[in-house]
């Protein structure tokens, strides 16, 4: 496995599809709330609306969904339970329920429960437990087919695992049913720089910024690949970029962290004295 000059791609499970809501209008009664939505307003809007008040307010979204489900908000409110746990970074909590939910679901379309299930998978994931992630990931594959995110979410689950080649196995999956995600090409080429095939690693990270060009994801995996390759100005000039794009990310702290011990690896390799 290759030297690793301060991380790969931070993981952003929200942008991979836990913002992204179920279709509950499907349900058979309409639950309502008061507070939450106008006697016409079905059970889809008013869990809309759960789910965006966890993003800006998962706490006050928490009380308000625990009241929907006293009120028989059903599946629906169980969800945006799950949801404001998960933004309250209550990880295993809120994967734990994810599964509960998709286990109670069996009367509704696969697809709805696949997934539920990935999102379990996500929080597992962001709960450092990727076996567990791994699990929920192969059962929302089961019942929804080799969908194009559950493939990529699962290949962060291998790569947890240190189970690169598996991981790349499903980048390829995905890769070949849309060659244009972005994200996937990244993931790729850190999976290659694990398994120190850096020519294969290179090919990718340039397609992704062909694709994104300002992606601090995509430039930080470029900066780590040329560094490798010893093309530290390259590298260096990579880092600054991300640096400047997205400073206060977690994208943004590992260029920093990179730049300085490019900065420390020179000044060490400057105190040095011809032919020592």
């Amino acid at each position: 496995m290759p030297s690793n000059p301060a991380s790969s791609i931070g993981r952003d499970a929200l942008a991979l599809g836990l913002l992204g809501t179920i279709a509950f209008a499907a349900l058979p009664a309409k639950a309502q709330l008061q507070e939450q939505g106008t006697p016409s307003e079905d059970v889809a809007a008013i869990h809309d609306r759960c789910v965006d008040l966890a993003r800006s307010n998962p706490k006050a979204a928490l009380d308000r969904a625990h009241l929907w489900e006293s009120e028989g908000g059903g599946f629906a409110a169980e969800h945006c339970i799950a949801m404001a746990h998960f933004m309250l970074k209550d990880y295993a909590g809120a994967a734990r329920r994810f599964e509960t939910l998709a286990n109670a679901m069996m009367g509704m379309p696969p697809l709805q429960r696949a997934q539920t299930l990935d999102q379990a998978g996500q929080s597992w994931l962001d709960a450092n437990e990727p076996e567990r992630a791994k699990a929920a990931f192969d059962a929302a594959l089961a019942l929804g087919g080799k969908e194009t995110d559950v493939l990529i979410d699962r290949s962060e689950a291998y790569a947890a695992l240190k189970k690169y080649w598996d991981a790349i196995d499903d980048l390829n999956s995905a890769l070949e049913r849309d060659p244009k995600r972005a994200d996937a090409l990244i993931y790729r080429a850190t999976a290659y720089r694990y398994v120190d095939s850096l020519e294969l690693a290179m090919e990718d990270i340039e397609r992704a910024i062909a694709l994104v060009p300002n992606s601090p994801a995509a430039l930080l995996e470029r900066g780590n690949i040329r560094r490798l390759k010893g093309d530290i100005a390259g590298a260096r000039a990579d880092w600054l970029h991300v640096r400047e794009l997205s400073p206060k990310t977690a994208e943004g702290k590992a260029a920093e962290l990179n730049l300085e011990h490019l900065a420390g690896t020179a000044a060490v390799e400057g105190k040095k004295k011809p032919g020592s």
